[in-house]
């Protein structure tokens, strides 16, 4: 069975038992607290914690999705048999069971209402009879969870009677809650009790297919914080359970297609038998799965919108993608091979085929110029410790992963990831009580919590810019559609500059419309004010924010409202400055409109006398 008939299979069986179909997620997640999106329930938090209504939103209290998800944990683990960054995961999802109403269908799978939730019963008997008799496979064994005093989390032993319902023959073994207690996704979410189905591969190895979360607490903490057993954070029971199941496509396939691993699955088979590797002590396995994870999960980033830089995502894409140009494959040809066998599921993978060869381009260009003398610079050293490393990185570009495999044998032995790591926080520590000196890169300099320029009228000036730029972040998004996302600002006494991620040029008629939606808006004197805050706290409340890392635990946001009707035009985390009422900043002007990089685009403008 194909990955695409898998797919299909998968969708169909739950939609005929009252499921709603529903698509994957960008990559680029809304939920600030992870980089990118890691799992199928990340689309679905809110659903869990009664913040949405599933009912509402999909006509259904079950759903069924196919995520397109990304792990940076596992960059370094890529090249063996089993480790990838962009994965898919195939996943059914339950919201709001309510203990005592009918169960969602029979033993034989009759559909369910879409009104009514389900729990472990309903989960544990779909992932049965989809295994088994839907793609006729058969189950080594599953976990359940043994319980954990420390964390208040009983033996699940109504897992373990389940499955021997559904089964009497199956092996059922307990297993210690790092494996089957799934923790909050993020900084803070549900959580609860799993049980794992394991199946073969080819060569007869126990592989984990399928991980089935009851999703029973809440936990006000991420998952290291609960294993960990942070103080002051504790369990709560959710009021409403859910499930939350999440099984990898390439697994399954590879338990279908009889592999021994992976990369030999139709999945990946097209990929890397168009690999070519210019070096030939570089013609290797490992190599080449590398080649083919990064190509890969290259072409799904860029095509969500992901652009190569130094900062958060877009410094992931960039490692992925210059770790592939180091090892001398011809990565476009791999590109052709990714949108082939992905395009049909995929559809944003064909429409933004152009888009991601025109970055791949720019990206390739402004690395090679840099790579020949970054290389030749390893070649004379004669020991890389995490220092030098990280000097190859900040002056010439070259990647850790390419300064420890070029540099490679005696020279490169001590060289760590974690060391590596250590030196680009100290470094981002460095840069950071600079900017600190500065007010958030608006040329603004601090003292003592105060803003000094060399005179007033410039302190003017740019708070009003400031507060302008708000405006015109709301007004993109109300004009373009909330697909935008600030990419990046910097305002002068002159001017105010702002980047925002858009797939193409603004419209002169567009741009007339932002700046009259500004204009409106100063024109009808909004109020401005300021309220400080926990993190999650302004986001639960709406506040928006695209730089993670420069968010302290507490924050300041800033909101333009309406002070009669109460209506909001623009809430976000931010400093300051800002002016009090939107009616003393002047009248705004765009002056112009470009590219910034491939996806990004930048608007310039001013502000001037009524």
């Amino acid at each position: 069975m194909n990955a695409l008939e898998i797919r299909q299979k998968f969708l169909k069986f739950f939609e005929e038992r009252g499921h709603a179909v529903v698509p994957s997620s960008s990559l680029i997640p809304d939920d600030p607290s992870v980089l990118l999106t890691t799992a199928g329930m990340q689309q679905f938090k809110k659903y869990y914690t009664g913040e949405a209504d599933p009912i509402k939103d999909f006509g259904a209290k079950n759903t069924v999705s196919i995520q397109k998800s990304f792990r940076t944990s596992d960059i370094d683990e890529v090249g063996d048999e089993s480790h990838l960054t962009f994965f898919e995961m195939l996943g059914n999802f339950s919201f709001g069971y309510k203990p005592g109403l009918a169960r969602a269908g029979t033993a034989e799978g009759e559909p369910r209402s879409p009104q009514g939730g389900y729990f472990k019963e309903e989960a544990i008997r779909y992932a049965y009879d989809f295994i088994t008799k839907e793609m006729g496979l058969e189950i080594s064994y599953v976990t359940v969870f043994e319980g954990l005093e420390s964390v208040g989390v009983p033996e699940d032993k109504e897992s373990a009677d389940i499955w021997k319902r559904v089964d009497s023959n199956i092996d059922v073994r307990k297993e210690r809650i790092n494996d089957v207690f799934w923790g909050p996704t993020g900084s803070s979410g549900p959580c609860g009790p799993t049980t794992e189905i394991y199946c073969k591969n080819a060569d007869g190895k126990d592989i984990e297919v399928w991980n089935c979360v009851f999703n029973e607490y809440f936990f006000p903490g991420s998952r290291e914080e609960l294993l960990n057993g942070a103080a002051g954070k504790k369990l709560e029971k959710l009021k409403t359970p859910g499930v939350d199941t999440g099984m990898g496509l390439e697994r399954l396939a590879m338990i279908s297609q009889k592999t021994e691993t992976i990369f030999e699955t139709d999945l990946f088979s097209s990929i890397i038998g168009n690999i070519t590797i210019s070096r030939a002590e570089y013609d290797t396995s490992r190599i080449k799965r590398i080649i083919a994870d990064h190509a890969r999960a290259t072409a799904f980033l860029l095509a969500d919108g992901v652009r190569p830089s130094n900062k958060e995502a877009g410094y992931v894409l960039r490692r992925l993608m210059r770790r592939a140009m180091v090892y001398g494959s011809d990565i476009k040809t791999l590109f052709d091979a990714v949108i082939r066998e992905y395009g049909y599921f995929y559809p944003e993978l064909r429409r933004e085929e152009k888009e991601i060869y025109a970055v791949f381009d720019e990206e390739y260009s402004k690395f090679s110029r840099t790579l020949r003398l970054g290389l030749k610079e390893l070649d004379k050293l004669e020991n890389i410790d995490a220092a030098i490393a990280f000097k190859l990185y900040e002056s010439y570009g070259v990647p850790y992963e390419v300064v420890k495999e070029y540099g490679g044998g005696e020279k490169a032995k001590n060289l760590t990831r974690a060391a590596f790591d250590e030196e680009f926080k100290k470094h981002q520590e460095i840069s950071r009580a600079g900017s600190e000196a500065k007010f958030g890169g608006h040329g603004l300099y601090l003292k003592t919590g105060e803003v000094t320029i060399r005179d007033e009228s410039e302190i003017e000036k740019v708070t009003r810019l400031h507060t302008a730029t708000h405006l015109m972040h709301a007004a993109l998004r109300a004009v373009l559609g909330t697909e935008v996302r600030q990419d990046g600002s910097d305002i002068t006494v002159e001017r105010t500059r702002f980047d925002f991620r858009f797939p193409r040029k603004v419209s002169p008629e567009e741009l007339a419309k932002i700046e009259e939606w500004v204009n409106d808006a100063i024109q009808k004197d909004f109020a401005v004010k300021w309220d400080e805050m926990g993190y999650e706290e302004a986001l639960k409340h709406g506040a928006l924010g695209f730089f993670r890392e420069k968010y302290p635990p507490r924050v300041k946001v800033y909101t333009v409202f309406d002070s009669k009707s109460g209506e909001v035009l623009s809430k976000e985390f931010c400093g300051g400055p800002h002016v009090e009422h939107t009616g003393t900043i002047g009248r705004f002007r765009i002056t112009k409109e470009e590219s910034s990089s491939a996806g990004v685009r930048r608007i310039r403008a001013v502000i001037e006398p009524r």
